[in-house]
Order: structure tokens, then C-alpha cells, then sequence
């Protein structure tokens, strides 16, 4: 296979870690000091200005190295799921297998709500320390493994408990030193790690497994997390610990409308939203009879186009609509590809669906987060309202696929499954245009 826009105030230091994601990491610009915090306390003073220094851009390299080991090598899980369903585990119906990669993403979901506190409590570098090591040891253990409850305890639970204790963190620390100017660039350049390891792990796969096989491939995929993870450790340096207590959820803002019905669009959009990144290897090898070295590079295309999608959505939303007006035209869009999937019955359509859908697909993954800022004018509890909304988008991760899966399987083509995607996508945008309509109705500001 995932956000604080608002000014340096010692407030954001603490809230903005525990649920900044994916992919996740374009923020909408900056709300005047009337919308910050109000309470009857001193207001603390600004922070540091660290923007531009190379301390500050080497946590965004940081964060991007993060995002390349965590959902750039999950972004790549189509590669995955064509082999074990062709080759490995041919026994084990496409669906069956799906939920290794939908267990993947909703841990990275479920432990990054939590793991975000490390960074509020000091324990940046412990984390990511402890992250890493589960990383490789998913990987290593992937590269050995012969049955599906193997591959479901080392790629799904391991690789996925690994990524939900780096992600959340790494990704937070980066607001930390970008609190006036460039906020959006650098939140987009850190995003983009999702892109460039989905762009990379394919790449290796097409190569390698040829000539030196799936095991070996998983390896040198491992060499590559260990390399990026000795210069994430190297390079992490969070801010002095925050000592103001946060609570852990906050289950008043779903009596939100505008919060409800954002948190009820985005399990829909997220529905979906991995099934063609999941599948669309193994459709292009089952429905177009197309070579494995072909399908690899249609991952390749689906991921890569992803890169610009992020940067060009991002700064669009910062500089002029806001990320919520920005989400809304990108989800129905995805919505019109979905059901235009279902029309594509040659190569040359697929790599037309693939850099389209990447490009769509992959902004929504990035104004999710900035959206769900939007909504929230209280700094005290934007992290643990995230936190909230990730906790509901992972069950729809976690589904999502398999459900996709178990329709491809039921007539043994992929009609039903685009359907129901493109369905579940044009829902979500309808509930995001909701909320986008109640927030106004509320006077909501930068949505």
C-alpha cells in the first residue's frame, strides 16, 4: 500500500504526530491565529525557524526513505499477489491471498494512530529502530516461506507491524521543521517515497527473478530496506519531547456531521482504492494473456505516476482550493476510471488505465490526511481525530481486496469487482460532498 497546517505554535509539536500518513502529506495553508487554540493560557512562543536548513531537509529525506520501505514495497504487493496466485500458491483462490497485502495495510494503519506518540515522548529513533527490524525480518522470512499461513504471519503481520511503527513518526516529525514556507513541497517530496519504492521493488522483480528466483529477488528487496534503514536512523532527530498530555481518542467529533460523513467517504474510497493496485498484474497475466515481464511494468507505470499525482494534487490544494475541494474532483474521477476498467480489453488501454488510475488514485491516498486536518479547528485533538478516522479506513483496507477478490472469483472475471469499485468510489465522493457541504453550512474554513 497515508497533516497539520497550521501555524508554529508549541501545540502543533505535540498533536501533529500521531496520525500523519501515506501517503498522507500535503497540507492545506496555514489558518490565521483566530483559529488556533482557544484557552485562557499564555499562548507559547513561535517556534524556531529551521526551514531550509539542512537539518530540516534531511528529515524530509528521512520520512521519504520511510515511505519508500513501508508502502512503496506495499504499493508493489500486485507483484506479490500475481506469483503466489499463479506459481507459489496456485491452490489459493485469488481472494485468500489478498488479505496478506489487506493485513499489511491496516496494521500500518491501526499501529501508526499509535505509534505517532513515540515522537511526542521522545522515542523517535527507538521506534524506527524497532520498525526496521521488523521490516526485515517480514521480508526475510517472505523470502522463505512455502505456505500461506507462513506468508500471512511474515508479510502481513511482521511487515505490517514494522510499517505502522515507522510511518506515523517519521512522517510527523517533518511539520516540526517546516512551520511557515514550504510546508506543501516538503510534505510532497516525503510523500513521494511511496512512489519511488513502487517504482523500484517492480523494477528489481522484472530483473532479478529470471535469473536468480523469487527467494533471492526477496532478498535483495530486504538488502535495499536495510541500506535506506542505516540512513533513516542516521538522519532522525525529533524536537525536544512535548510534556502536555493529549487525549487518546476523542469520540465527540463523531457527533460531527461534517467529521461522520468525511470518515464514512473515505472507508468507501478506500473500499476500492487498493484493488486495482492489488490485482492489476494478475488481471493483465488472466484476462489478456500478457507475460509476467509486461504485468511488472504495468505496477511499475501504476506506481510511478503516482510521484506527480501527490506533488501536483498537494500544491493545488495549498496554494488554491484546499485539500477537501482538491479530494472531491480526484475521488469522482478515480470513480469514472474504476467503471472505465471494466471497458479495457487491450495493452495499450491498460497502460492508458494504469498511468490515469495511478495519477488519480494516488492523490487520494495524499489529501486524505490534509482533508481530515481541515475539518478540525481545535489543535488539541487533530491527532487523536486522525487517529480516529485512520482507525476506520483500515477495516475498509483490510476488506476491501478480498471482497474484490471473492467477486473475481465468483464468475472468474473481473466485471463484478470493477463494478463494485467504482461504486464504493463514487459513494465516498458523494459523502465527501456532504461534508464539504455541512462544513460550509458551519462556516468551516480552508476545506
Amino acid at each position: 500500500m497515508a497533516s497539520i497546517p497550521h501555524s508554529a505554535e508549541k501545540d502543533i509539536e505535540s498533536s501533529a504526530s500521531s496520525t500523519d500518513m501515506l501517503d498522507t502529506m500535503n497540507f492545506p495553508a496555514s489558518k490565521p491565529e483566530s483559529q488556533a487554540i482557544e484557552d485562557n493560557s499564555t499562548p507559547p512562543p513561535p517556534a524556531k525557524d529551521e526551514e531550509g536548513t539542512l537539518l530540516a531537509w534531511s528529515q524530509v529525506l528521512m520520512s521519504h526513505l520511510v515511505s519508500f520501505n513501508a508502502w512503496g514495497y506495499l504499493n508493489s504487493f500486485g507483484l506479490f499477489q500475481a506469483y503466489y496466485t499463479t506459481t507459489l500458491l496456485p491452490s489459493v483462490t485469488p481472494s485468500t491471498i489478498s488479505w496478506i497485502g489487506s493485513v499489511q495495510i491496516l496494521l500500518s494503519f491501526l499501529v501508526g494512530s499509535v505509534s505517532g506518540r513515540a515522537l511526542d515522548a521522545g522515542y523517535l529513533r527507538h521506534v524506527l529502530f524497532l520498525g526496521s527490524v521488523l521490516q526485515l525480518v517480514g521480508i526475510m522470512t517472505t523470502s522463505v516461506s512455502s505456505k500461506y499461513w507462513h506468508l500471512l504471519l511474515a508479510q502481513g503481520i511482521c511487515k505490517g507491524l514494522g510499517d505502522g511503527l515507522m510511518f506515523c513518526p517519521a512522517v510527523a516529525v517533518v511539520p516540526t521543521y517546516f512551520v511557515k514556507r514550504r510546508r506543501a513541497l516538503a510534505m510532497s517530496l516525503a510523500a513521494s517515497g511511496t512512489a519511488t519504492g513502487g517504482m523500484v521493488f517492480p523494477v528489481m522483480a522484472r530483473e532479478l527473478m529470471p535469473r536468480i528466483g523469487f527467494a533471492w529477488t526477496v532478498r535483495a528487496m530486504g538488502l535495499v530496506v536495510l541500506v535506506n534503514a542505516v540512513v533513516i536512523l542516521a538522519l532522525a532527530r525529533a524536537k525536544p519531547a512535548g510534556t502536555e498530555k493529549r487525549p487518546w481518542f476523542e469520540w465527540r467529533a463523531f457527533r460531527e456531521r461534517e467529521y461522520a460523513l468525511f470518515c464514512v467517504g473515505m472507508f468507501l474510497n478506500w473500499w476500492a482504492l487498493y484493488f486495482a493496485f492489488f490485482y492489476i498484474s494478475a488481471f493483465a497475466k488472466t484476462q489478456l494473456n500478457i507475460d509476467t515481464s509486461t504485468s511488472l511494468v504495468l505496477l511499475l507505470l501504476i506506481n510511478a505516476v503516482g510521484l506527480p499525482g501527490r506533488i501536483v494534487f498537494g500544491l493545488l490544494s495549498d496554494r488554491f482550493l484546499g485539500p477537501l475541494r482538491t479530494l472531491i474532483p480526484v475521488a469522482l474521477c478515480t470513480s469514472i476510471l474504476f467503471y472505465s476498467w471494466a471497458a479495457v480489453h487491450s495493452l495499450s488501454g491498460l497502460y492508458a488505465f494504469c498511468a490515469l488510475y495511478g495519477f488519480f488514485g494516488s492523490a487520494i491516498q495524499g489529501l486524505f490526511p490534509a482533508s481530515c486536518a481541515s475539518l478540525t479547528t481545535d489543535l488539541r485533538t487533530i491527532g487523536a481525530r486522525t487517529g480516529m478516522c485512520f482507525a476506520v479506513v483500515s477495516i475498509a483496507a483490510l476488506t476491501g481486496s478480498p471482497i474484490g477478490g471473492a467477486l473475481v472469483q465468483l464468475h472468474g472475471r473481473y466485471l463484478d469487482a470493477q463494478m463494485f469499485g467504482g461504486s464504493s468510489l463514487l459513494a465516498g465522493s458523494a459523502a465527501l460532498v456532504a461534508a464539504y457541504w455541512v462544513s460550509v453550512s458551519r462556516r468551516k474554513v480552508d476545506v
